[in-house]
């Protein structure tokens, strides 16, 4: 019914690249028959269409009575942390006859990052008319050819969604209340670059009560990006009452008050960082 073509994402959750053809096994399960039937789930699924680092293209129903295919379009977005999926998705109409004309246009060869499910595969389920009731929650267990997926995917579909937002820097999607700085949203590296960056709220000496009101605030700190700043984490501290926290925190600046200091804080306590 259709063309094999192009790529496809590898079994064991590696990425197959150019000009493999899908006949290795995959995530979906077969009875061993003439027509090869698609083992029925046990509750909501999906199965992946292909995708990229901003989009997930997902469906639960390739029956061809439908003539149409809706695809469910997930925003990804990339963090230091790895993929985080995100709680929105949009629908899209496609003809069943243009379907893999479509994946092929929208997850394009040219793009290093985008991946496609093995085209065999989904000639298959669209041949036994597969469907299934959508998941509440777009997860791993609910995503029929998981192991199909690259590795870094199948892993953002473990963890649990989140809300992204557009970096008010370079547009990109990034993890929403994560990394604000001066009322705008950012990504970890936009937020690292302006708030850790020769501009950012740099201090000599102790920090008095009013400076620990103000101080930078963050979901984590990330090291190679301040690696990349010449800054260097000089004391990490969590887990203690947050006066003893801070008087950790100034006995450290005393002994050095020349040279410039900056206490961030993020989950769990207070980092103090130093210009290299």
């Amino acid at each position: 019914m259709f063309d094999e073509f192009r790529y496809g994402a590898g079994a064991g959750r590696g990425t197959r690249k150019q000009g493999w053809t899908a006949t290795q096994p995959t995530g979906i399960s077969e009875r061993s028959s003439d027509d090869r039937v698609v083992e029925p789930a046990a509750g909501g699924r999906v199965v992946v269409l292909g995708g990229n680092r901003s989009t997930l293209a997902i469906a639960n129903s390739l029956s061809p009575s439908a003539g149409s295919v809706t695809a469910h379009l997930i925003p990804l977005a990339s963090t230091p942390l790895g993929i985080a999926v995100g709680d929105t998705r949009q629908e899209l109409s496609i003809p069943l006859s243009g379907l893999f004309e479509w994946i092929d246009r929208t997850f394009s060869a040219e793009d290093e990052h985008a991946f496609v499910a093995p085209l065999r595969d989904l000639e298959l389920l669209v041949r036994v008319g597969w469907q299934a009731p959508f998941p509440e929650r777009v997860d791993d267990r609910s995503v029929l050819n998981i192991e199909d997926l690259p590795e870094d995917i199948a892993d953002a579909l473990a963890r649990p969604q989140a809300s992204l937002v557009q970096c008010g820097v370079c547009r990109r999607l990034c993890v929403a209340d994560q990394f604000v700085w001066k009322e705008k949203q950012l990504c970890a590296w936009d937020y690292h670059a302006q708030a850790f960056g020769r501009r950012g709220p740099w201090h000599e000496g102790v920090y008095a009560e009013r400076h620990f009101e103000t101080l930078p605030s963050c979901a984590y700190v990330v090291h190679p990006l301040l690696a990349e700043l010449n800054v260097d984490v000089v004391l990490m501290v969590s887990g203690v009452d947050e006066p003893l926290a801070r008087d950790v925190v100034n006995r450290l600046l005393e002994g050095d008050q020349q040279r410039p200091h900056m206490v961030v804080m993020s989950e769990g306590g207070f980092t103090v960082l130093r210009e290299a």
